[in-house]
Parts: C-alpha cells; structure tokens; sequence
C-alpha cells in the first residue's frame, strides 16, 4: 500500500529496531508493519482510536511495544484479550502469518478498524471477534492468551479461564507495578516467570508476566 511521507520515514527507525530485537526485516512484514502504522494514523484522525498521535511514538510505544513479547510466544494461536486497535495481536500476526491470531474487542469503531487492517494487509490468519473476552466462546480451547495493559492480571485470567486450555498460557504484558497484582493471583493458575522486556527508544520498566492454567 502507499505510504505517506511521514509513515514512510519512519522505515529506517523500524529496521535498526528490528535489528537490535533480532526480528526479521524482509520486505513483507516490513511493509505490512508500516501500513498498519498507516492505516492506525489514518484511522486515529477520525475514530480516536488511540491517545498517542505522532507516528515516531506511534512505532516506539504500539507496535515496537508489541513485538518486544514475540520471542515468548511459542503457540500456533494467540487470542488477543481487549486488543483494542490489534495490540499486540496484529504486529504478532505480521510477524507470524503461519499462527492463528485472534482479536477478542468489544468496540465496534475498534473491531471495524482490525478487520480493515485485516482485509488491506491479507491477514488471513486473523479472526476479529466484536465480544467481551470473558463472553467468547471458541470451537475449541486456545492455547495461549495474551493481553496489553488492559486489566489488573487476575482480571485477565477471569476472562480467559472457560476457554483457556488446561496446561495453556496467559501472557500478560505490563509495566511499573505489575508486583501488587501477583499477589492476588486467582485458583487455578501458577506464576512461571515475569520476563523483562526490552523496547527500542523506550525508557520504563516492560515485563511479560507468564501465567500457565492448571
């Protein structure tokens, strides 16, 4: 897709970032990247669908934000929980397009958005569900859940626990006071890990807290 200046100059930025995240840089996911910032700074002059307007922090702070959890995603889907306009769950899929990703959103301007991003960028491994994250029901159980500075984490284990797999994995992304809310964590889940994450031109603490249902 074309891109506008602003958008396009940023593709120097993104690939020093990805080199320093050892994420790929060919062409495709590079331009799928830049047309969701696209599509994100398009949308956002209408539909506000984030407070953060400047593309450069649109990069850092969304989808640099994002990418930094892929190399704990191990599964072949991921449901995305509250992904508002497709954070973290889009960037994953661009980096991923052999892995089933599914956006869990309960926004329709939101929702409209993703499957817009969806249809321009040939995502065909996304799914958009316009649904509370605690009302959806899958086929099949899932096996990892992840969510991004949505809700307190034993929240985040209430929505996905009637379709969580046993054994499957909540990959909460968090920041500075993530500690207070480990120690209400809800039955039937056990802490793994809390991972540090690092975010190219980002300063503030970024952890992934790993959660496994039991």
């Amino acid at each position: 897709m074309e891109l506008s200046p602003a958008i396009a100059a940023l593709r120097p930025k993104l690939l020093d970032a990805l080199t320093a995240m050892h994420l790929p840089q060919d062409d495709l996911r590079v331009g799928r990247w830049l047309g969701y910032l696209e599509l994100l700074a398009k949308w956002n002059q209408t539909y506000n669908l984030t407070a953060i307007r400047d593309p450069a922090e649109m990069l850092t702070r969304h989808l640099l934000d994002s990418l930094a959890m892929a190399a704990l995603w191990t599964e072949p889907e991921l449901a995305d929980m509250g992904a508002g306009a497709g954070l973290p769950g889009l960037p994953l899929a661009i980096l991923h397009p052999e892995r089933r990703v599914v956006l869990i959103e309960s926004n329709g301007k939101k929702t409209r958005f993703m499957r817009e991003v969806k249809r321009v960028l040939v995502l065909d491994q996304v799914e958009v569900i316009e649904a509370r994250a605690e009302a959806y029901r899958p086929p099949a159980p899932l096996a990892a859940a992840t969510a991004r500075a949505v809700a307190p984490v034993s929240e985040l284990a209430g929505w996905c626990h009637d379709w969580l797999a046993p054994g499957g994995r909540l990959l909460a992304m968090k920041g500075p006071g993530y500690a207070e809310e480990l120690a209400a964590l809800p039955p039937g889940y056990r802490l793994v890990a809390v991972h540090p994450l690092t975010v190219p031109g980002l300063d503030g603490e970024r952890v992934l807290v790993e959660l496994r249902r039991r």
